[in-house]
Order: C-alpha cells, then sequence, then structure tokens
C-alpha cells in the first residue's frame, strides 16, 4: 500500500497521502469531529482501514456537494438503518445542486451571446469587456 503502513497502520502523513489530503485537513476533520483522533501508541498515532474509508467518504461527499455539517450527519447515519433522512440530505443536496446547474448555464448562455456580439463587429467597444466594466 503506502511505505507508512507497519503492523500498527498508517502515520497521520500516511492517512493523509492515502486520502489524497494534506495532514491539516487530517488534522482540522478531527476537530470538526469527522475524524477520530487515536490513541498515541509508542508515541505515534496510528490509523487504519476505517479512517482511509472514512476519510474517502468525507472526500466523496464534499464532491457531491455536502456541507461538513451535513457529512457529520451522514457519517451518524453511516452506522444506523435511517434512510430516509439519509435521501432527504441527497434530495436537497440534488436541489442544490440543481439550481447551481441552473445558474451556471445561465451565465454561459450570457457569456456565450457576449461572444457571439463581439465577434459580430470589428468596431467599436467589445461587448464582453464593456459588460463588466462597473457602471
Amino acid at each position: 500500500m503506502t511505505t507508512d503502513l507497519t503492523i500498527a497502520g498508517l502515520t497521520i502523513a500516511g492517512l493523509a497521502r492515502a486520502g489524497g489530503v494534506g495532514v491539516e485537513t487530517i488534522r482540522y476533520y478531527q476537530r470538526r469531529g469527522l475524524l477520530p483522533v487515536p490513541a498515541r501508541a509508542g508515541g505515534i498515532r496510528r490509523y487504519g482501514a476505517e479512517e482511509i474509508r472514512r476519510l474517502r467518504f468525507i472526500r466523496g461527499a464534499q464532491g457531491a456537494g455536502f456541507t461538513l455539517e451535513e457529512i457529520a450527519e451522514l457519517l451518524s447515519l453511516d452506522a444506523g438503518e435511517d434512510r430516509t433522512r439519509a435521501r432527504e440530505l441527497a434530495r436537497h443536496r440534488i436541489d442544490a445542486l440543481d439550481a447551481r446547474i441552473a445558474e451556471l448555464t445561465a451565465a454561459r448562455d450570457a457569456l456565450a451571446r457576449l461572444a457571439t456580439a463581439c465577434g459580430a463587429t470589428e468596431s467599436g467597444p467589445c461587448p464582453i469587456i464593456t459588460a463588466f466594466e462597473p457602471g
């Protein structure tokens, strides 16, 4: 797996590498209660497969647009059978993503119209530049 993997597990640096994040991100997630802080063994904290799974879950949920508060709730549901609440959170996230997609589509369409207008003539001010000028 990684050179930090020993019988006792990964160091925090190894966990960070396995999850594709920095060590400070691990510490931040620990302060937020998203990742456990293991006891020291021989002066070093060791992490295992469960922490890697949890870290990858957090990163994947963030990629889907969930907030850290929502991720904490999803993690608490992970051990339970509350599929109704998990579905509610997912539907809320889908609605938020749909709204963001609509905003981005509108912005793209507006920029495409400006680019077309800019290419329609070679004289006068550029519509792209003037559209973003204040006042």
